[in-house]
C-alpha cells in the first residue's frame, strides 16, 4: 500500500497580546506535572518550538517532563514515503537532548498502520531514531461527513479503525511495546471500542476527552450531544486497556468560543465550562486511567499555559494528594514508561 504525506495543517495561532490581558498567580507551584500531550512546529503554522515551550514550562508550574505527539513536523523530504515520518522523531529527540530530557521526555510518532505487517520496518525505524524515547504511534482517525468540521488537513478515510489492513498493522504495536494514541470524534467512539476489544493487550490512549464537537452542524446542540458523548465514553471505559487524556477542550472545534471573547478566560471560567466533561471522564475511567494534558499550542488559542494548568488544579482542589499525583504525573509516567530527568 502506498501512503501519502499531506500538507501541514495551518491552524490559527494564538493572539499573545490578547492572552496577556489576563494574568493570575500560579496555584500549587510545587505540584509536579508531566504534560503528556503537546506539539512542536514551525512555519507555515504559528511557530511553537523549543524556546516557546520552555517559556511556558518556566512560567511558574513545576513541569518535570513532557510527551511530544506527532504533528507532521520535519518529515524527511526524500526517500520512501512510509519512512518520512521518522524525520519528526529525530527532530523530537534532538529537542529532548537539548533540554536534558525535560521536553520530549517521551515521543509519540506517526506511521500508516494500513501498511499491514510491513509497517514493522517503520516502527523499528522510529525506535532507532527515538534513542530510547519512542513510546507509541498516533494515526488520527478524525472523520466527519460535514466538510466544515476539520481539525487536520490529513483527512483519514471513514471507519479507519475498522479497516482490516489498519488492524493488521495495529497488531504490530504490542509486540514492540508500543501504545496507540487515538484522536477521533465523539461519534466515532464505538469504532474505537470495537478496536480496543479486539486488541485487549494493546494500550490505547484516547486524546482530548474523546473529540467533543460544537461547530458546524454541531453548534447549538451541546446538551443533546453531551448525552451522546457521555454514553460512548462510559461504554468505552469498560475496556481496561483504554486510558484518557483530560484536555483539548480549548480547541476551536469544541465550540466554547473562548477565542472569540473580548478578554481571555480565567481558570475559574475554564473549570465552570469544562467540569461536566471532566466529571464524566473521571467517573468512567477513574483516576487510575486518566491524565491532564495541555494540547499546546493548539489550546493556546483559548488560554495561556499558566491559566490552563491553574484550571486543572482548581478542578482537582478537593482530591487527595495520591489522586493528584496520578492525574498530574503518575499515570503519564506509567503509560508512556517515562524516565524523568534527575533533579526535576
Amino acid at each position: 500500500m502506498t501512503t501519502t504525506t499531506s500538507q501541514k495543517p495551518v491552524l490559527p495561532g494564538p493572539d499573545r497580546d490578547w492572552l496577556a490581558q489576563h494574568q493570575e498567580p500560579v496555584l500549587e507551584p510545587d505540584l509536579a506535572i508531566v504534560d503528556p500531550h503537546h506539539h512542536l512546529w514551525g512555519p507555515p503554522r504559528a511557530t511553537y518550538l523549543q524556546a516557546d515551550i520552555e517559556t511556558d514550562l518556566n512560567a511558574g508550574h513545576r513541569v518535570i517532563g513532557t510527551v511530544f505527539v506527532e504533528c507532521l513536523e520535519q518529515y524527511r523530504d526524500s526517500g520512501p514515503e512510509p519512512m518520512r515520518p521518522l524525520g519528526e522523531t529525530r527532530f523530537a529527540r534532538s529537542v529532548a537532548d537539548a533540554t536534558g530530557g525535560r521536553v520530549c521526555t517521551g515521543i509519540v510518532g506517526h506511521a500508516d498502520l494500513r501498511l499491514g505487517t510491513s509497517v514493522n520496518r517503520v516502527l523499528e525505524g522510529h525506535l532507532k531514531e527515538g534513542g530510547g524515547r519512542f513510546r507509541g504511534i498516533r494515526q488520527s482517525s478524525v472523520w466527519d461527513p460535514d466538510p466544515t468540521v476539520r481539525t487536520t488537513t490529513r483527512i483519514p478515510p471513514e471507519k479507519l479503525l475498522l479497516d482490516p489492513n489498519f488492524r493488521e498493522g495495529f497488531a504490530c504495536l504490542a509486540p514492540l511495546g508500543l501504545s496507540f494514541d487515538c484522536w477521533t470524534y465523539f461519534h466515532q467512539l464505538p469504532e474505537l471500542e470495537n478496536l480496543a476489544r479486539a486488541f485487549p493487550d494493546t494500550v490505547i490512549v484516547l486524546d482530548h476527552v474523546g473529540g467533543v464537537l460544537g461547530v458546524g452542524p454541531y453548534a447549538g446542540r451541546r446538551q443533546d450531544l453531551f448525552s451522546e458523548w457521555r454514553m460512548a465514553i462510559e461504554s468505552l471505559a469498560r475496556c481496561p486497556n483504554v486510558r484518557i487524556k483530560l484536555g483539548g477542550l480549548g480547541m476551536h472545534s469544541c465550540g466554547f468560543d473562548l477565542d472569540g471573547q473580548a478578554l481571555p478566560p480565567s481558570s475559574e471560567t475554564l473549570v465552570a465550562l469544562w467540569r461536566p466533561y471532566l466529571d464524566v471522564c473521571l467517573s468512567a475511567f477513574g483516576v487510575e486511567r486518566a491524565m491532564f494534558e495541555s494540547n499546546f499550542p493548539v489550546d493556546q488559542v483559548s488560554c495561556s499555559y499558566q491559566v490552563l494548568w491553574n484550571a486543572f488544579k482548581r478542578y482537582a482542589a478537593g482530591f487527595s494528594e495520591t489522586e493528584k499525583a496520578a492525574l498530574f504525573r503518575g499515570n503519564a509516567i506509567e503509560t508512556y514508561r517515562l524516565e524523568i530527568p534527575r533533579g526535576q
